[in-house]
């Protein structure tokens, strides 16, 4: 998967591109430190994906759809210190994919990027409690690049589901899966949010509908939070 990197700060940039380089499945083919040059590098390089921080100098929301009207297939993660529900809003109803903020995990960073460019969204940890904790109704955005068609998981979202099924704690399923707690916890946010769903038992009943695990596998698990 191709990347631009897009925010005014070096030093963020280039911890981006440590961070990003060490991944063989990304490459980083080009660095903006404004709009024009964005627009620029699109022309030359092309990209699946543009991690941004509209919110920094030489930057504005506006730089997202302006960049969707030439490259239809492009996506956009934001990656900005800004949580507000307002801002957040704004940003998916401009054809932002995905978001998180800059104090996020760095696995976080990550799976966003990975994520984005296989056609799904992801938020962190801290976006998915704005988005609960203002009610925000994202089937209500309507935008043109916002997928509100039939639920899409990742392939690690139907391993932890499948896990949780099977009675593992977060703590267990990170070790199994050579990931932190956090980052767990953050997957099982967002698969929360996906299915529609508040508590373990809702993520249970999709595991069993779906047939990622058998009813018979649970009947003896840990009593569901």
């Amino acid at each position: 998967m191709q990347i631009i990197l897009a925010d005014s700060n070096e030093l963020i940039r280039l911890g981006l591109r440590t961070i990003l380089n060490s991944q063989s499945d990304i490459s980083i083919v080009g660095e903006a430190k404004n709009h024009e040059e964005l627009m620029a590098q699109l022309k030359t390089f092309g990209a699946d994906v543009v991690l941004i921080d509209f919110t920094s100098h030489g930057f504005s929301i506006d730089t997202v759809p302006k960049a969707l009207s030439k490259y239809k297939a492009l996506r956009f993660v934001a990656l900005t210190e800004a949580q507000h529900a307002p801002i957040l809003i704004d940003a998916l109803k401009s054809g932002v994919t995905s978001y998180v903020k800059k104090d996020c995990e760095l696995t976080e960073i990550i799976d966003a990027v990975k994520e984005t460019a296989n056609g799904k969204q992801f938020f962190c940890g801290q976006i998915l409690e704005t988005i609960q904790k203002s009610n925000i109704d994202l089937d209500e955005l309507n935008t043109e690049d916002f997928n509100c068609g039939p639920v899409v998981l990742s392939e690690r979202e139907n391993e932890i589901i499948t896990l949780i099924a099977e009675g593992q704690t977060n703590e267990q399923i990170a070790d199994m899966l050579f990931l932190s707690k956090h980052t767990v916890n953050t997957h099982r946010k967002n698969i929360m949010a996906k299915l529609g769903v508040k508590n373990t038992a809702g993520i249970v009943m999709y595991a069993v509908k779906t047939s990622l695990v058998s009813p018979n596998r649970f009947l003896f698990a840990p009593s569901l939070a």
